[in-house]
C-alpha cells in the first residue's frame, strides 16, 4: 500500500523534498518496495548523519533538528521505514519481520545509497534497527548516538510499561499514531502536529506495520530476532569508535538502559554522555533543537581530536 501524496501537503515544519529508492520485498515474489528518505544539507562539513526514526512515528519525528545540523555543514539523510511516513506499507502484519527491516534498511542505505562515514543517531525502533547495523557493518560508521533506545536479545524482563503498550497495540481497535505520539512526549503537540503523524495512514488498513511493531521486540531467549541480536551485542562489545548516549529523564521505557550501553561498549567509555533534561519518550519532539546542538558538538569534538 502507497499512502497518496497529498497527505504530506503542507505539513507543518517539514518542507522537505521528497527522494526514494526501491528495494527487494524480501518475500521471494522479485516484488520491490519503495523507501522513502529526506536528504538535506550540503555536506561541506564532510559528515553524513543517518537519522532513525522509530515506532509509530516518521521522518516529521526529526524536522527540528534537520535545519540545525545541515547549518553546521552536514548532510543529513532521514529514511521512513517500511510500513511508516512517505514509503510502501506491506497489507499484511506477517510481511513485517525483524530480520526484514533489517534488511530493508541496510539495502536502501548501503547497496542504494552507499552512505560510508556515517553519524548514526537513533531512537526506539531506530536503534533496535540500526545498531544491528552497525555491529555488521561497522566500517560503515564514524560515531554512533544512542537515544531512548535498546538492543534486547530477550534475556532480561520487559518493563511492565512496555508490556502494557504492547497489550495495548494488539487490542485497541484504533490505534491513533498522532495521539499516540504525542502521550510519549512531555510537551502537548498542537492538534495540526499531531495530524502529521496521522498522515500516513488514512485508515487502520495501513498500518500493519505500526501494530506488528511491538510484536517483534524479543522478549524471550528463544525469540526469532534473539540470537542476532546476541551475535549483535558481541560485535558492539568489540566496537570502539566514538559511541554517545543522549537519553532523556522521562522515558518509562527506556530510562537507565544507556547504563548498559556505558558499560558494555567499547567506544563509550570517556565520553561525556548526557541526560536530557524534561524529555519524554520522543525527546526529538520536546528538545530536538537540544539534541540536534549535541550531535553536532560530537561530531566537532571528535573530528577535532582526530
Amino acid at each position: 500500500m502507497r499512502t497518496p501524496d497529498e497527505r504530506f501537503n503542507d505539513l507543518p515544519g517539514y518542507p522537505f523534498a521528497p527522494a526514494y529508492v526501491d528495494v527487494a520485498a524480501g518475500d521471494g515474489s522479485g516484488r520491490t518496495l519503495r523507501v522513502h528518505y529526506v536528504d538535506e544539507g550540503d555536506g561541506s562539513s564532510g559528515e553524513t548523519v543517518l537519522l532513525l526514526h522509530g515506532q509509530p512515528s516518521w521522518s516529521y519525528l526529526y524536522r527540528h533538528m534537520i535545519p540545525a545540523l545541515g547549518q553546521a555543514g552536514h548532510r543529513c539523510v532521514a529514511p521512513d521505514l517500511i510500513g511508516f511516513g512517505r514509503s510502501d506499507k506491506p497489507a499484511a502484519r506477517s510481511d513485517y519481520t525483524y530480520q526484514r527491516h533489517v534488511d530493508w534498511m541496510r539495502e536502501a542505505l548501503f547497496y542504494r545509497l552507499d552512505l560510508r562515514d556515517i553519524t548514526l543517531v537513533c531512537q526506539d525502533w531506530g536503534g533496535l534497527i540500526g545498531l544491528r547495523l552497525v555491529a555488521e557493518h561497522p566500517d560503515r560508521f564514524a560515531r554512533v548516538v544512542v537515544a531512548n533506545t535498546f538492543l534486547p536479545a530477550g534475556d532480561g524482563e520487559p518493563s511492565k510499561a512496555f508490556l502494557k503498550w504492547r497489550e495495548f497495540s494488539q487490542n485497541t481497535p484504533d490505534l491513533r499514531v498522532g495521539d499516540i505520539v504525542n502521550s510519549g512526549c512531555r510537551s502537548d503537540l498542537s492538534p495540526a502536529v499531531t495530524a502529521a503523524y496521522d498522515a500516513p495512514f488514512p485508515d487502520d488498513s495501513f498500518k500493519a506495520g505500526a501494530r506488528r511493531f511491538p510484536m517483534l521486540v524479543p522478549i524471550s531467549p528463544d525469540d526469532p530476532a534473539s540470537g542476532p541480536n546476541r551475535e549483535a551485542w558481541q560485535a558492539l562489545q568489540r566496537f570502539d569508535k566514538p559511541f554517545l548516549c543522549a537519553f532523556s529523564d522521562q522515558d518509562p521505557i527506556t530510562g537507565g538502559l544507556d547504563r548498559i550501553f556505558r558499560e558494555r561498549v567499547p567506544g563509550a567509555r570517556g565520553q561525556q554522555h548526557i541526560t536530557i533534561k524534561d524529555g519524554g519518550h520522543f525527546l526529538q519532539e520536546d528538545r530536538g533543537s537540544e539534541l540536534a546542538e549535541i550531535v553536532n558538538r560530537f561530531i566537532a569534538a571528535e573530528s577535532f581530536s582526530s
